[in-house]
């Protein structure tokens, strides 16, 4: 489940306000719930500036530390800093009903979900790749093994492996 940070920004000066969030919970707790494979390296953190506007905010800041993923390749712990800056702009008027809102009106103030939209912008700073290093060889596609540790003993066919499928294959002409 998602951690909700509620920030009243009915009471927000227009230059806006900064905060500071250092409270792992809120990547740790919603990584567990959905089951998302990544171990927490040196403290994740954000500072965020909201600016309110009409009925509405902009919260622009930035997240950094440091996460390890499992290798795209050979699914070896791959280290992976973070350092993402992020603009969200929200209206409470545009909520289309999809999703949880990341604003709400209560006892007559705006409040804004800082929580979901921190853990929403730690998902999008994740590499879609990660890998353990640039050269990571990977797993042989017949028997598993770390290529990046030592050959493995299959035996390979010459050729582009991408097209392995039409290996084999005749083809047979029409004669006029």
């Amino acid at each position: 489940m998602i951690k909700s940070i509620w920030l009243d920004i009915s009471d927000i000066p227009a230059e806006g306000r900064e905060f500071s969030f250092d409270d792992q919970a809120i990547w740790t707790e919603p990584a567990a719930a959905f089951g998302v494979d990544v171990a927490f390296g040196s403290p994740l953190a954000a500072v965020v500036r909201v600016w309110p506007h009409g009925r509405g905010a902009t919260m622009s800041g930035k997240l950094t530390g440091q996460v390890t993923l499992p290798c795209a390749r050979c699914a070896q712990p791959a280290p992976s800093p973070l350092d993402q800056d992020f603009e969200v702009s929200e209206d409470l008027d545009d909520e289309d009903g999809a999703g949880q809102p990341l604003l709400r009106e209560r006892d007559g103030k705006i409040e804004l979900d800082a929580g979901a939209v921190l853990w929403e912008q730690f998902v999008l700073a994740l590499p879609g790749k990660p890998l353990c290093a640039p050269g990571c060889k990977g797993l042989c596609a017949t028997c598993g093994a770390d290529l990046n540790l030592e050959p493995c003993a299959c035996k390979t066919e010459g050729g582009d492996q991408r097209l392995a499928a039409l290996r084999g294959l005749t083809i047979t002409g029409r004669k006029n």
